[in-house]
């Protein structure tokens, strides 16, 4: 289960996308998370994703 608060799921994806993944899609399709889903609720708190760092920025 992904935490509910934006700040929790933003640590959370970023560790996994640094220790354990090395996209997003990569990581949506293991955790069977909907990306564009995940997207918006960090784009919620001016958080986007950067392919080149791999990583919410």
């Amino acid at each position: 289960m992904l935490p509910q608060d934006p700040i929790m799921l933003l640590s959370y994806v970023n560790t996994k996308l640094r220790d354990s993944y090395s996209s997003l899609d990569m990581l949506c399709s293991d955790l069977n998370i909907d990306r564009e889903t995940l997207v918006r609720k960090l784009d919620a708190v001016n958080y986007t994703y950067d392919s080149q760092q791999n990583r919410f920025v």
